[in-house]
């Protein structure tokens, strides 16, 4: 059983809390967003495509969550500098920071490795791995100062079972989740943020549609499936949790692993 099966969230159980959700103008990272706002937090948008963020924006908005920021950013070309202006742009506009949801993905295409290109290597590593590091260090004096500050990073299965044709796009991913044993390692208690990592299984998203584009869509679970995935982790419910492996697939009777 998952931890988070039988939750329930009250409708204000994030009131007043900030969260970044990255990756957020589609699938996972946009039902995140909505999820999370939909009972009370703030969300800074951040992703790649204005249309998009402006999207779920005004979807926010529509749906009576508190008023979001949106802040379009390209991850792969984010410097220290980049992370720390944003860092108190957050402190200016909120004055708090209460968690960080990783859901951006850096993926080009599968191929083989003989085809693969240093520049991809180095740009799936920067948006999975480097960048969210990046501004998690940056934003840390902000999450010390909230009550039950939770990062989470949400990965990838190939991290943990490479195949054929994953090269660098399992590579980083892997890199991803050993970032986040070692953030929680470090941070292993109070005033530090907690940290995990959830770890989708196939879910209907326009990634999974990119890369496994003849799939049956009808036998896998929504990426809006997920929504109290992301609420029990981000909240109050979650607390005592950290440096944990968590894997989302509602056919999966074991529940999560983890130290």
């Amino acid at each position: 059983m998952q931890p988070w099966q039988d939750f329930n969230a009250p409708s204000d159980y994030l009131k007043d809390r900030v969260i970044i959700v990255t990756g957020a103008g589609q699938g996972i990272g946009e039902v995140a967003a909505m999820s999370l706002a939909a009972h009370g937090a703030t969300i800074v948008l951040v992703g790649r495509n204005d249309k998009k963020l402006t999207k779920v924006y005004d979807a926010i908005e529509a749906a009576g969550g508190a008023k979001p920021a949106a802040v379009p950013v390209d991850l792969a070309a984010m410097s220290d500098q980049d992370c720390v202006n944003f860092a108190n742009l957050i402190w200016k506009e909120f004055d708090r920071l209460d968690g960080i949801v990783h859901c951006a993905n850096g993926f080009n295409h599968l191929s083989p490795l003989t085809n693969q290109k240093l520049e991809e290597w180095v740009s799936m590593y920067r948006v999975n791995v480097a960048a969210p590091f990046a501004i998690t260090r940056a934003c840390l004096p902000l999450l010390k100062r909230a009550e039950d500050a939770s990062v989470l990073f949400v990965g990838e299965q190939h991290a943990f079972d490479p195949k054929a044709y994953w090269g660098g796009f399992a590579t980083t991913r892997a890199g991803q989740a050993a970032l986040s044993k070692v953030a929680a390692d470090e941070w292993g208690k109070a005033p530090m943020p907690r940290v995990n990592l959830l770890v989708p299984g196939p879910v209907k998203s326009p990634f999974r549609t990119k890369t496994h584009p003849a799939e049956d869509k009808n036998a896998i679970p929504a990426a809006a499936d997920m929504a109290t995935a992301f609420l029990w982790l981000m909240g109050p419910a979650s607390a005592e949790l950290r440096g944990q492996t968590l894997r989302f697939n509602p056919m999966d009777t074991s529940g999560w692993a983890g130290d």
